[in-house]
């Protein structure tokens, strides 16, 4: 997650303030993560249907570096806020389970592989509610998650290059699988520790009256 919501504190009380500036839509950061989204099903249909894949791989380009640039605006303008809080990792989050379905459906990578990251993603998500039973939104984001994520971003693009019948696709093959070996490594050894910070809450932190039923 290299955009603004990456970089938010943690861990957050319900109650408590984001610390993002305000509820402004239409900012330059919130128009590159939309399009971002909405770039989604326009990769789904250029790799599966038209199987124009450099046309993928410039959508790949495209979103790995209007990922990174929105954090940056939001900083450099001052542009933070709450609903790109909210865009940004949407938007890394649809990525990281779309793109290795598709390419699971192509046979870019094993199904096994993209089980493991699509786990790791549901088994974090089911954490939520034992989060909430303490007040919590969320816990501390981890430099090793943000890691994790751009790693796998990067593997995507160096995959699908290295599909190509040439010297650039011979290339360009084990440098994708390098990134996505150590996105993979990284990844889990993320989970671990957001399920070692999540047992530690359950034990330190009293249930919160807000979450009784």
């Amino acid at each position: 997650m290299t955009g603004e919501a990456a970089d938010r504190p943690g861990p957050r009380s319900q109650g408590e303030s984001t610390g993002v500036a305000d509820d402004r839509w239409l900012t330059v950061p919130n128009a590159l993560s939309l399009l971002r989204l909405v770039l989604i099903p326009v990769f789904v249909w250029v790799l599966l249907v038209e199987e124009a894949d450099a046309w993928a791989f410039a959508i790949l380009l495209f979103s790995g570096f209007s990922d990174w640039a929105d954090g940056k605006i939001a900083r450099w303008l001052d542009q933070s806020s709450r609903i790109g809080a909210l865009l940004d990792p949407a938007a890394d989050r649809l990525y990281i389970v779309i793109i290795p379905i598709v390419f699971g459906i192509r046979d870019f990578v094993p199904w096994w592989l993209i089980a493991v990251i699509i786990g790791r993603d549901l088994a974090l998500f089911a954490t939520a509610p034992l989060l909430r039973s303490r007040g919590l939104v969320a816990l501390p984001v981890l430099y090793i998650g943000k890691a994790a994520t751009f790693a796998l971003m990067s593997a995507f693009p160096w995959l699908l290059a290295g599909q190509l019948d040439s010297i650039i696709g011979t290339i360009c093959y084990p440098i994708g699988w390098a990134f996505m070996i150590w996105g993979v490594g990284l990844y889990l050894w993320s989970f671990v520790l957001y399920a070692y910070q999540t047992a530690l809450v359950m034990r330190r932190m009293p249930r919160s009256t807000s979450s009784a039923t």
